[in-house]
């Protein structure tokens, strides 16, 4: 009987086959924005976390001052290149340490010329920041120690000064000196933060500090924690540790931050959640307006074939037959539209999340809910007007016209 029930349903919505795809609309629109928002949130939340897992491996940043951003430094004593040695020596559970100094320069290679940032620090750098090459080396122990005028360059500047051509051995300008390039950095593309992380050179710190910053200062301290599990631990470590190098008494504020690059993570993370399922609620609200429209339609039907459920019931038929009829047509419906939301959300997700740069990653639990959901929509918004077929009086419907 379910089966016979059945082919009468499809038969009933290829007979209207245009109204039929009018009422399924609002299911298709539902379900496709619905798995569309959904899996564009999961590909942006994977990007931010791969953005900020690209800075480096269970990576802290000590900064000076009390807040991270423009103007936290303020009044604050910078870091020597000795606290590194401190940190290094006295800490436990630390992979890397490195110094990092930051100056804005101009760059020129022959007849071409690009603004850049000069990055002094030393050798751990490349371990601690996550920083692999793709051609060349870095500069040696010698080289660190003597200042020299060596750099290694992101994929950027081999673009842009190079035309990706080989840049190793090449001289270029870098402000006022001259610098050889040694190394090639291998890609990481833009930062949680927007910027791009690629476009950078990278020197040994005595190099920066005496060409370019003219001082001892340290900008931003990177710790890189040997263990995932033990960041919070080095975390305490290097903050008791500097507040005694910098004299902080015991009831006093600290005048430098330090920030878990993998907290950074999570609340961006989080964020990007909070804000896939708020989008995916409000895409939700297409599905309701598909199952009223279902529920419209399907009172239309009903009073269209009023004559032919007299006299079905005129011949025998029971109550439940002529109700399960009319909600396996609805729950055809909303299950054609629901199939119809998913091939058009997998479509545009792929072709989204190429635009925007974002993994696309299929979710097959959000796409059987989505379909469950809309099936489930056929059930309850096609029920009243099955119930309504189901009691209708046969003489009554039998002088329908």
């Amino acid at each position: 009987m379910i089966w016979n029930t059945l082919l009468l349903a499809l038969r009933e919505i290829r007979r209207n086959l245009l109204r039929s795809f009018l009422t399924i609309l609002g299911i298709v629109i539902g379900v496709g924005a619905v798995i569309t928002m959904v899996t564009l949130g999961n590909g942006a939340t994977k990007s931010i976390s791969d953005q900020v897992s690209s800075l480096g491996s269970n990576l802290l940043m000590v900064r000076p001052g009390q807040r991270m951003g423009p103007g936290g430094s303020a009044g604050a004593p910078m870091f020597k290149v000795a606290d590194v040695q401190a940190i290094a020596a006295q800490v436990s559970g630390v992979k890397a340490v490195a110094p990092e100094t930051r100056k804005a320069v101009s760059v020129v290679v022959g007849a071409r010329n690009w603004s850049s940032v000069a990055t002094g620090s030393t050798r751990d750098y490349f371990t601690a920041a996550g920083w692999t090459l793709t051609a060349g080396r870095i500069f040696n122990e010698a080289e660190e120690r003597g200042g020299k005028a060596v750099c290694v360059i992101g994929a950027t500047l081999q673009r842009e000064l190079f035309g990706g051509g080989d840049p190793l051995g090449e001289s270029m300008r870098v402000a006022d000196f001259s610098c050889q390039v040694i190394g090639v950095l291998a890609a990481k593309g833009q930062s949680a933060f927007g910027s791009d992380q690629d476009d950078t050179i990278v020197m040994p710190i005595r190099t920066v500090q005496r060409r370019l910053t003219g001082d001892q200062d340290v900008r931003t301290l990177l710790v890189s924690a040997s263990d995932s599990n033990a960041t919070d631990a080095v975390k305490a470590r290097v903050e008791t540790l500097l507040r005694e190098r910098r004299k902080i008494g015991a009831n006093e504020d600290d005048n430098f931050n330090v920030l878990d690059t993998k907290q950074i993570a999570q609340t961006l993370s989080s964020t990007t959640r909070i804000m896939t399922t708020l989008l995916g609620a409000v895409a939700a609200v297409s599905l309701l307006v598909g199952g009223i429209g279902i529920m419209n339609i399907m009172l239309v039907s009903v009073t269209e074939r009023t004559r032919e459920i007299g006299i079905r019931l005129a011949i025998g038929a029971l109550e439940h037959e002529v109700l399960l009829q009319f909600l396996i047509e609805a729950v055809v419906l909303s299950s054609l539209g629901g199939l119809i939301g998913v091939a058009l959300a997998t479509g545009a997700s792929i072709g989204l999340a190429s635009l925007m740069s974002i993994p696309y990653l299929f979710d097959p639990a959000i796409n059987l809910l989505s379909f469950g959901i809309s099936a489930l929509i056929g059930v309850v918004f096609g029920y009243f007007p099955a119930r309504r077929a189901a009691q209708l009086d046969p003489i009554d419907a039998l002088r329908h016209e």
